[in-house]
């Protein structure tokens, strides 16, 4: 019954070894890239959201514009940039961490609600592309 408990331990140490160099390997390669962030604009550009992975707002910027459209607009417009923008910020995450975790860690973060980049990547917000308003 040793040889059994003394093998279990010996797997669990090593999952926790393989856990931490993974760990280690994410954490290096998330300080050599940088903040990871997602932007939307509105269509007319007088709304802006930034997010970070997980859709958490660290800005939204209003022009006067922006206000003249009234609260139930303006909160509607924040709700979908807010998406729009957290599937971009997600995305950059899958692909800032694609070569370091291995296939079952990156599955964990899509549990959590960090989904891999759609494949036709929305436009970042710093590539000329043309806006239509809705």
């Amino acid at each position: 019954m040793g040889n059994h408990r003394d093998s279990t331990v010996v797997a669990v140490r090593r999952l926790a070894e393989r856990a931490a160099a993974a760990t280690d390997r994410g954490a290096a390669q998330l300080a050599a890239v940088g903040p990871i962030t997602g932007q939307a604009r509105s269509a007319d550009g007088s709304i802006t959201v930034v997010v970070s992975p997980g859709g958490v707002l660290t800005d939204v910027r209003l022009t006067p514009a922006a206000l003249r459209r009234g609260s139930a607009e303006i909160s509607r417009e924040v709700v979908a940039l807010t998406a729009r923008a957290t599937r971009q910020a997600s995305g950059r995450l899958h692909r800032a961490l694609s070569g370091v975790l291995d296939p079952a860690a990156t599955r964990s973060l899509e549990r959590l609600g960090l989904p891999p980049p759609e494949r036709r990547p929305e436009p970042d917000e710093d590539s000329p592309v043309l806006r239509r308003p809705w």
